[in-house]
Order: structure tokens, then sequence, then C-alpha cells
């Protein structure tokens, strides 16, 4: 089963995301605002989590010109509502052009307890919204396996079988670890002149020459359509270039490059072993899955999608 299969890549992969989302957590009482349509909300980065104005959600939920106004009312007709006010809002301060004002602020949960209560036609694009500004990124990064558990999800749902989804698993992981190690030498920059440098000396062909070869558009992912063997090849390439950048001291772009291709050459060795042994060529004109591949395995696997579904829903 896909799921016990892929416990064996979870940890990898989790480790993997929070050591690359670590330095992008927001800072302790950082404030940004942000734009639902025309309307904009301010929110603050309070105890590890993102808590909105009261009045900013409530103006942008229901059209009213004045939202403390409406938290009043709402509150004085949903007692529920009212008793919990205390534990899902904080004063916090935001920083205004009049100096810092001391505001009323409300997290997640407490945005959808509002939703409750206000009948409103604009609530499910503020749910999305909500996700877009940063809802499920910051789940992800309190809880990483939560990230592997949707992408799992996501990918079977899609028609992917259990052989692929634990090479795409593990080729995740090796990349956010060495775009992350990239971005602490400073050369986050040039990742696609790097990430070509392995590509070329793994496939002999540069990741938009693959894609081509593919048939592919440039909308769509490399990876998602490459076959397990070459994404296990690409993962090899990345953890090669991963290890030798740790034990190494490259110098400036031009040194990151010839590791990469070092690291690239590595995994290319190999793939010239498999070629050899098989008498066929690794790399494949044709994409991972066809249409009527992946509308056949949705077709099995739509029970277990259904029930993982739920699983990743529940509260």
């Amino acid at each position: 089963m896909i799921v016990r299969s892929a416990e064996m890549v979870y940890h990898l992969v989790a480790m993997a995301i929070k050591q690359a989302s670590q330095s992008h957590l927001p800072a302790e009482g950082e404030s940004q605002i942000d734009t639902f349509k025309k309307s904009e909300v301010r929110k603050v980065f309070h105890e590890k989590e993102w808590w909105f104005s009261v009045k900013d959600v409530l103006e942008a939920l229901v059209d009213t010109p004045d939202g403390n106004r409406y938290s009043r009312d709402l509150r004085s007709r949903d007692h529920g509502l009212k008793g919990r006010w205390a534990e899902i809002t904080r004063t916090l301060p935001f920083g205004t052009n009049g100096g810092t004002q001391e505001m009323t602020f409300i997290n997640i949960e407490g945005i959808f307890r509002i939703i409750q209560s206000v009948p409103s036609k604009r609530a499910e694009p503020f749910k999305r919204w909500l996700a877009k500004v940063g809802f499920e990124r910051l789940q992800e990064i309190h809880d990483p396996e939560l990230a592997v558990k949707r992408a799992i999800a996501l990918y079977k749902a899609k028609g992917y079988d259990e052989e692929w989804i634990e090479a795409r698993l593990r080729n995740r992981a090796s990349r956010l670890l060495l775009t992350s190690e990239w971005e602490k030498q400073g050369v986050v920059n040039y990742i696609g002149i790097l990430t070509d440098a392995i590509s070329t000396e793994t496939f002999d062909k540069t990741t938009t020459q693959l894609k081509e070869y593919k048939g592919l558009k440039k909308t769509q992912s490399l990876r998602d359509n490459m076959t397990p063997i070459e994404l296990t090849l690409t993962t090899l390439g990345e953890q090669a270039t991963h290890e030798i950048i740790k034990s190494t001291t490259p110098n400036g772009v031009q040194g990151h490059v010839q590791i990469a291709r070092q690291g690239g050459r590595i995994a290319g060795s190999a793939r010239k072993n498999i070629e050899r042994a098989t008498s066929k060529p690794v790399v494949s004109s044709e994409n991972y899955l066809t249409p009527r591949q992946r509308k056949l395995n949705a077709e099995k696997n739509q029970e277990f999608t259904s029930i993982v579904t739920k699983f990743l829903n529940r509260p």
C-alpha cells in the first residue's frame, strides 16, 4: 500500500522541507498588508502564525464600511462567538504612517468561526485567498510531514503508481536540500545554470532540451513527467552535488558550476552503466503517464484517494 511504502521517505522529505523552510519563517511581530480583491487586509505574525485585522477581514467579507462596529454587532447576536472572542483574538501593535497602533487581530481558526456567523457570498473566495497568502504553507512548516501526505494524495489522484511516487518524493527531498545549500552559498540566482550543469552531465541534455525531447510545454513540469529511473538519476546527481559542496570550498558561481558538473558526471556514469546492462537508452521521449494510463490508474485508486483525502481534511 502506498502510505506504508512511502513512510520510508516521509522523514527524509519532511526534514528537507523543514531545513529549507526555516530561514523563511517570518519574525515575531512582522507585519504585512495583503489584498483581497480591492480590500487591504493587515496581518501580524505572532505565536508562529498569522493574525489578521478583524476590522479588515469583516470589511472584506461583508462590504461594511465599519468593520469594528460590525464586529460588535456580530458578537451581540452570536453569544457563542462572544464567548470565544478572547481565545481567538489578540491586541497587537501595527505600524502605520501615523505611528504604531494597537489593533484587534484574529487567527485562522477565528476567521472560520466568523465565517460561520456571516452569511456572505464572498466567504468561499475569501477562504481560498487565506490559503494563497500562506495558511497552508505555514501549516506545512509546523508539520512538514503534512506536505508529504498532501503530495502523495495529489500524485495518487493524478494516477501515478507507488514506484513513481516514492522516486518523486526522494527527488523532492534532494532538490530542497540542494537549493537550500545554494541559497546559503549565495548562488541561488544561478539555479537554472547550476541545474543545467547537472542535467547535461547526467543525461547529455539541458532541462530545456529534455522538455523538448518529451514534447512538453513550457508550463509543464519536467520532473512530473520523468520515469522513475530518470528521477532516481536526477536525485543521484543532486545528492552527489550537495555532498561535494559540503566537502569543499566552492569559489564563486564558476566553482559551483564545476561541482554541479562533477555531481552530474557521477549520475551520468550510472546512467551509462544501466544502458550497457539493458542495451537500451534510459532517457525516454515519452511522458511517464499517458492520458489513458492516468484515467485507468485514477479509476483503480478512486477508493484509496477518497480515504486519503478524508484523512488529510480531518480536524
